[in-house]
């Protein structure tokens, strides 16, 4: 006997919310994955897809995190919001490398940067508070705003102005609705970076409209040539107390699977973001914390030698990229990541097809020459690709080469 179907199971209801089932996979990690997978089955595809630093995470880390395996006060619940510890070595090492003064009172540790973004969203935003983001942008953050109930609103920069946004054009997506302003420098996906006088600017706009501002500082520490680094609550004071900074320990340290990242904001959006996460995840585990303590408490001996590859590598990808007919890149200033435009590709023959947008010609390139790109539908900006450089000097030279000889075959 076949039993009833109840009411709430009725075949015209969504399997899937519609709040979670309009939300995209990570572009990146799909197209990560992907490669992953075609090397796996024996393809030399080489990756240009995630935004993950080729070396491995430094000894004395690790071996923080083997000392804390051992020791039976890992194996426990610890407290929701961070080790008191950590928070405290958080709050000394974001007065250390940005100026900014903090009490561990306004930090919370989270599992990676990703729930540090979402989390900080959810405490700030209510059903329908607008979001202006600069675009090209990371692939998370429209996501984490409509998961929080916000709309983000996409405020585009081209290669012609480095992909900065001016006050202007923040202006002129500003509403009666707008809450909140991301700002990311250095940014992925495109490498660039503000100087201080833009972030003054910035800063001093949102504080005069009373606009909250996230900034992502996840990539602080890798700037290149002139360009420095400047953290927006410490050029604009008058914002810190509607300011909230998301960073973590990937991208300085080569961490990026210990998943440790962190918010620091005005106590109420901090205690309402732990609340949201003591009943989230609970506590980050205590051996990626026990690692993430040395991290941020040692030197940075470690991105030194990075950035110094990184560098090298930059100046490589882009003369490189800047050689294929068609194909215009800027030279990032920060983070590790080539943004070129490919427009004056699109619609030419290329083995027998045609890509009418970058989504097909980053399929293209997959197929025909092993190379994995991200496009820039991904961003929010069709008509570029990313290639992050955090691969080896080899695997970059070759793959851009295989990239020069596959595009130098566009025809009209």
């Amino acid at each position: 006997m076949t039993a009833a179907t109840p009411s709430d199971q009725s075949p015209t209801r969504n399997r899937v919310s519609a709040r979670v089932g309009s939300i995209s996979e990570s572009a990146t990690l799909a197209v990560d994955a992907k490669a992953k997978a075609l090397k796996a089955a024996g393809r030399p595809v080489i990756g240009f897809g995630a935004g993950e630093p080729d070396f491995p995470t430094p000894d004395y880390i690790v071996e923080a995190a083997v000392r804390a395996c051992r020791d039976p006060k890992s194996h426990r619940y610890t407290p929701a919001g961070g080790l008191p510890e950590l928070k405290a070595a958080i709050a000394e090492k974001t007065l250390r490398d940005s100026g900014y003064r903090v009490e561990p009172a306004n930090v919370l540790v989270t599992n990676g940067g990703k729930q540090a973004i979402y989390e900080a969203f959810a405490a700030m935003l209510d059903p329908g508070d607008e979001v202006i983001v600069p675009a090209p942008y990371w692939t998370t953050y429209p996501e984490s705003i409509k998961l929080a109930g916000g709309v983000p609103v996409p405020v585009v920069a081209d290669e012609t102005t480095g992909y900065r946004v001016t006050v202007e054009q923040l202006e002129a997506a500003r509403t009666e609705r707008t809450k909140v302003l991301l700002f990311v420098s250095p940014s992925n996906p495109t490498g660039a970076v503000y100087p201080r006088e833009q972030v003054e600017a910035v800063g001093r706009w949102a504080a005069e409209h009373g606009l909250w501002v996230m900034t992502d500082e996840i990539y602080e520490h890798l700037v290149y040539g002139d360009a420095v680094f400047s953290s927006l609550p410490v050029v604009v004071p008058e914002l810190a107390d509607r300011c909230v900074v998301v960073n973590g320990v990937a991208k300085t340290y080569a961490m990026t699977g210990w998943r440790v990242g962190w918010v620091v904001g005005p106590k109420d959006v901090v205690k309402a973001a732990t609340n949201l996460q003591s009943h989230a995840t609970s506590n980050v585990s205590n051996v990626a914390q026990a690692a993430a303590l040395a991290a941020v408490s040692g030197d940075l001996a470690a991105v030194d030698e990075m950035k110094t590859a990184f560098d090298r590598r930059r100046r490589t990808i882009v003369r490189m990229l800047n050689e294929i007919d068609g194909v215009v890149c800027p030279e990032p200033e920060g983070a590790f990541y080539a943004y070129p435009s490919v427009k004056a590709l699109l619609g030419r023959e290329i083995r027998g097809r045609r890509p009418a947008d970058t989504v097909e010609l980053a399929a293209l390139i997959l197929e025909e020459a092993e190379v994995a790109v991200v496009p820039g539908e991904a961003f929010g900006t069709p008509g570029y690709l990313r290639l992050s450089y955090a691969l080896g000097d080899e695997d970059l030279a070759e793959g851009v080469s295989r990239l020069q000889k596959l595009l130098a075959e566009a025809r009209d």
